[in-house]
């Protein structure tokens, strides 16, 4: 897949979620992580992370959303049950983004959803659990951007192999010269 991505949480209480979290950016094979004005220490989630993400992907922590920096040309998006929200399944995911959910028992700040390019929910009934929202989101980047077989048509149908992949010919850009 081309581009990347990062996932973090803003205000998040439970170092259990994070470490869920964490664990799952890093099984989805995230650039980063971050959290935004956490209300535990981050690095304390290692009942939950039994991957060490942190040891093997950049965690940022920042203490408030003026302070939070992103990478070059990478989108924000948030994960929020809101009533102007994308749907997830007709969301198209941005090459380059962060994904950010809110507070556990809460949501992402005014303050947050205004920085956002992007807020995206999950089609529920109600919230589900930070950690389960995040897999969700990952989950269908995975199978939205990646390089799938066709689905069968019936259940339990035969696998379609997926195609090999042809690369077209050499293509060379050249800049316009001054004459």
């Amino acid at each position: 897949m081309r581009g990347f991505f990062g996932l973090g949480v803003e205000g998040i209480s439970k170092p259990r979620n994070a470490g869920a979290l964490f664990r799952t950016a890093h099984a989805f094979d995230a650039s980063f992580v971050f959290a935004v004005a956490p209300a535990v220490n981050v690095r304390e989630i290692h009942s939950t992370d039994t991957s060490a993400s942190t040891n093997h992907l950049p965690l940022y922590e920042f203490g408030s959303i003026d302070e939070m920096v992103l990478p070059k040309g990478c989108r924000l998006v948030g994960i929020e049950l809101t009533d102007d929200s994308i749907e997830l399944p007709s969301f198209k995911h941005p090459d380059r983004c962060a994904y950010v959910l809110g507070p556990e028992r809460g949501s992402l700040s005014p303050a947050m959803q205004e920085r956002c390019d992007f807020i995206v929910k999950i089609p529920t009934k109600f919230c589900v659990n930070v950690s389960v929202a995040g897999a969700i989101v990952l989950y269908d980047r995975i199978i939205s951007k990646g390089r799938w077989a066709d689905r069968p048509v019936m259940s339990g149908g035969p696998k379609a192999p997926l195609e090999k992949h042809v690369h077209g010919p050499q293509i060379i850009r050249t800049k316009p010269t001054d004459k």
